[in-house]
């Protein structure tokens, strides 16, 4: 497929879904580069979604159509309503579709108690290591994002009723 002109594996890449074009990007630089084609995703969103889906949710500014597909994808799989999601090791707050904030991974869970591995700290003038505070696993985070949350939300009612 390297010695092939490009528009003749756009042809080719035109026959996978959106896995196997995932997949494909990973091959290597010229695949990655034909895999990401706005075309690609656009006709992709059309199959699944249809044209007017597609008319609405166009990309704009600086998004792709494949930003677009994963954003409709995330809301087809979890939901349009605020979640905590995770794909892989890694824990994502989602709204409506869109990533809002990576909060960990799994392996962040195994490393909480080694303060080898994840300290948070300042060098004192002796040079010396003063930690600040201790490393969160991924449910301090989940639980200090929350509380982060409810806050915003209480400053919001306020504001509001000012």
């Amino acid at each position: 497929m390297e010695g092939l002109p490009t528009d003749l594996c756009l042809k080719i890449f035109c026959f996978l879904n959106h896995q196997s074009l995932a997949t494909a990007q990973q091959v290597s630089r010229k695949w990655k580069h034909l895999a990401s084609q706005n075309i690609l995703w656009c006709n992709l969103f059309k199959e699944s979604w249809g044209d007017d889906q597609a008319a609405f949710y166009a990309p704009t500014e600086s998004k792709t159509w494949k930003n677009v597909y994963e954003v409709q994808d995330r809301c087809d799989r979890v939901g349009l309503g605020l979640k905590i999601i995770r794909e892989g090791g890694d824990y994502y707050l989602v709204h409506q579709g869109e990533i809002q904030r990576y909060l960990g991974s799994r392996n962040d869970e195994k490393d909480v108690n080694d303060h080898s591995k994840c300290k948070r700290g300042r060098i004192t003038s002796e040079g010396s290591f003063e930690e600040d505070q201790p490393c969160l696993g991924i449910l301090d985070k989940i639980l200090f994002f929350m509380g982060d949350l409810e806050m915003a939300a209480s400053d919001a009612k306020r504001n509001r009723t000012m």
